[in-house]
This record gives C-alpha cells, structure tokens and sequence, in this order.
C-alpha cells in the first residue's frame, strides 16, 4: 500500500464491494478453512464426526449452523489436554511466530496462536481500520495498552505499517503517560473508556487542560462498552477535545475485530476475516438484524488454530445497512454486555451499558456509577449508586428520583438510587467494574 493520504480507503475494492461479494468470499473462504480444520486438526475432526458433519456438506453460510460450537470452557480443557497450544491447533509448533494469552481472570490463561501469514493478516487489518477512523502517516499515534501477552499490544504495528509515528508506551503511570502525551506532542492513543475519562481528570487536576495542553484529537478506545454508548463518548470528546472511536477485539482471534469509521455509525466488522452469528443465547436461533444476541464467531483464515462457532458470551447487535462512509462491510452496533454481566431483577433483563447511557447523559451526575445486587427477603434489589457533579447544588433527593424515573422508563426495571458525593467512587486505570454482586452471599434455598 501507498501512503497517499488523500485516498478514502485502505483497499477501496474490497471495503466497498457489494454484499452479494461480501457473502460469496466468505463462503470461498469457509470452505476451505472447515477443511483445513477437519484435516489438521485432532479436535475438530472428533468434534465434527461426533455431530455428523463433514466440511464438503458446507453449501451455503447457513450449514454452518450444523457444526458444533465451542467455549471458553473448551478453549481451556483442550489446551490443558496437550499444552502448549492445545489439539485445536491446526499446525506444527515450529510454524507458529507469536502466542498472545487472556488475562486468565475467570481461569487458566488461554494461548492463542500465530503463524506468519496470521500476524501478517492481522496487522493489515488494522492498518485498515486505524486508516478508516482517520489515522494518517503524519500521526503521531501513542499506544497506551499492555504489551504483555495481551492481545492488544501488537496492534501497534497496524498504525506503524500506515506511516504513523507510533509511541509504544504501554501501561506506564498516568503521569508518566501524561508527560509522554505531552512530550511527543502525540496527535492519538489508544486506551478504555474508563481510562481515557480517568486519564483526562487526573491532567485537569495537575493544572493540564487535555483540549489546549496536549495535541490528542483522536482516542481509540477498546475493552469496555463505553464507547459505543454515544453519552459516554460525547462526555470524554468533551473532556479532551478530541474525536472518540471504539474498537472491538478478543483475545482468542486477534486484536481490534472491528471499529468506528469517521461516521462513527457502528463498528465495521472483519469481514473478510471474522464470520460472525448473532444467535438468541438461549434457543440457539438467529435474532433479526438490529435485534441483540449472543456473538458466536468463526475465523476464516486463521491458520494457527482456527475456531468454528465460537461462543464469545458478548450481547451484541448488528446491522447490513451500507455506512455513509461508502463501506459495506457488516457494522457492529454496540457491545451491549456479556451474558455473565447481564442482571435479571425480577424477570427483566439490564446491563451495566443500559444505566451508564442513562448517567452519562444527566450532567448533573459526574458520569461515575456502579451497580449493587443483593437479595433481602428472598426478592432481587438493584441499588444504583451514582455521584453528582462537583457544579450540582440541587438536593440529593430531587436527583436521586429522577434518575430512578429515568431507569424505570427507559430499562423497566425499579432500583433504589443511592447518590454519593463528586469522586466517591474508585476510578479504574484499566476497565472499569460496574456490578457488586451480593446475592451469593445470603441464603437462597
């Protein structure tokens, strides 16, 4: 690729083919990657002669709701079975060039595998990505991710491969972060929801104003659903004066799946690299386009090991509608939650995200929330503690019901609403946890 800067797309043909094209490629590409599992693969070819499924009956992209899925959990006991890579692996150890690993905060740390031509795929992947929102050769872009076996850290080399001067700062104190902002006069980064908003207060309260004392205008943002929640965004462009645009990715495949266009209109989706299924988590059938299921993915050229029908446990929506933006790759509308986030008082159904949009909004709340559950009297409470502003001079009280009136019409759901004072609440330096669940802890025969 030319760094021509002028150029709208990073590969104008592919981006902007048809969906007819889009649908065709990837059923070329599912073909032949099903074999390539079933071949290589000892735990695919068990699975899928366990479920009666053969690669060559794959016709159409809908048999691939024929084949198995498989989980975390899987991903797990198949690696534990036969360490290192696990019998997912479709390829000799000798062929593999770089492991990335999950956190292992719910379990062992899962190993997720690279050949060559995968980190190649995956880092002109997010070249492309980085160049739809905007990032251009004469950037000086500082990534602000772990770079310790997460998966995250080598997507710096996507902005590298464009032309950016790329800052590999990592996860350095926010002050050290700040200095480095302010030093190489960094024009992006790339950091969570949660850090960005706690990154631009601590600058505020060193005497810096993000919007007129550093040069940032772009901020990438992953790992939370808070950039896709247009309240939040509009609340931390606010802080920084900056363009905001969220990013998808998982530890399991390969960094940034998907992320905003300059439209910031959903997430254009890896298409050519990522088939994705949104299915009812319950029933296992397809929800109607916009509606919100379970994420379940399958790679599509992922030599390493390849996953078929993986259960990601995210609550998304998505939609085919073309971009004004020209694209016509699938968009992800939004991470609305994981299904183990997903709270249920009283037979309906919240997410942390459906409060946070609420909050956000109301800026007489300074944007920081969480989320109690507990169990008195055998009956599920939703207690939302939220802080007012520094600038509120309103009554607790006032706030406190409208803020209630705001959930119960917009989720259903009745909670009891505790309000706090301004930075009552811990701020995160990585992601945020929003949910304190106490209902194990009472007696619930």
């Amino acid at each position: 690729m030319t760094n021509d800067t002028d150029r709208k797309y990073w590969d104008p043909v592919l981006e902007t083919q048809s969906r007819a094209a889009w649908n065709a490629l990837k059923l070329e590409l599912l073909q032949r990657h099903l074999r390539h599992a079933y071949d290589n693969s000892p735990y695919y070819r068990a699975s899928f002669d366990a479920a009666g499924v053969r690669p060559e009956q794959l016709h159409r992209l809908d048999d691939l709701r024929r084949f198995p899925t498989l989980d975390k959990k899987i991903l797990r006991e198949r690696q534990e079975a036969q360490p290192l890579l696990g019998d997912l692996a479709a390829v000799p150890e000798r062929e593999v060039v770089y492991v990335s690993a999950s956190s292992g905060s719910t379990g062992v740390p899962t190993v997720s595998p690279f050949t060559q031509q995968d980190f190649d795929d995956w880092i002109d992947y997010e070249a492309r990505q980085f160049w739809s929102s905007g990032l251009r050769p004469q950037d000086r872009y500082a990534h602000s991710l772990n770079f310790s076996l997460f998966i995250g850290g080598p997507c710096v080399l996507g902005a590298q491969k464009l032309g950016a001067l790329t800052i590999h700062a990592g996860t350095v104190p926010s002050e050290r972060l700040l200095a480095i902002l302010k030093q190489f006069q960094a024009t992006a980064i790339w950091t969570t929801p949660s850090y960005a908003w706690y990154l631009g207060e601590t600058a505020q309260k060193e005497g810096l104003d993000p919007r007129t004392g550093l040069a940032v205008r772009r901020i990438f943002v992953a790992g939370e659903p808070g950039g896709s929640i247009p309240e939040t965004r509009a609340r931390i462009e606010a802080l920084w004066g900056a363009e905001v645009y969220d990013y998808y990715g998982l530890s399991d495949i390969f960094g940034a799946c998907a992320g905003m266009c300059e439209e910031k209109n959903g997430l254009h989706w890896a298409e050519d690299h990522i088939l994705v299924e949104v299915l009812d988590p319950d029933s296992g059938e397809p929800v109607a386009p916009g509606e919100r299921g379970e994420m379940v993915l399958t790679t599509l050229k992922k030599q390493a090991r390849p996953l078929i029908r993986f259960r990601t446990g995210d609550i998304v929506s998505f939609t085919e509608e073309p971009c004004a933006c020209g694209r016509t790759s699938q968009r992800l509308l939004g991470v609305h939650g994981r299904r183990d986030d997903m709270l249920i008082i009283r037979g309906v159904n919240i997410f942390p995200s459906d409060v946070e949009a609420i909050v956000r909004q109301d800026h007489d709340f300074s944007g920081e929330y969480r989320l109690i559950v507990d169990r008195p009297d055998h009956l599920d409470r939703l207690t939302i503690e939220a802080e007012r502003s520094v600038a509120y001079t309103g009554s607790n009280e006032a706030l406190a019901g409208r803020l209630r009136e705001r959930v119960k019409a917009i989720t259903g759901v009745g909670a009891q609403v505790s309000i706090l004072a301004a930075e009552a609440l811990p701020r995160a330096t990585h992601k945020a946890k929003r949910v304190e669940d106490r209902r194990g802890q009472v007696w619930t025969a």
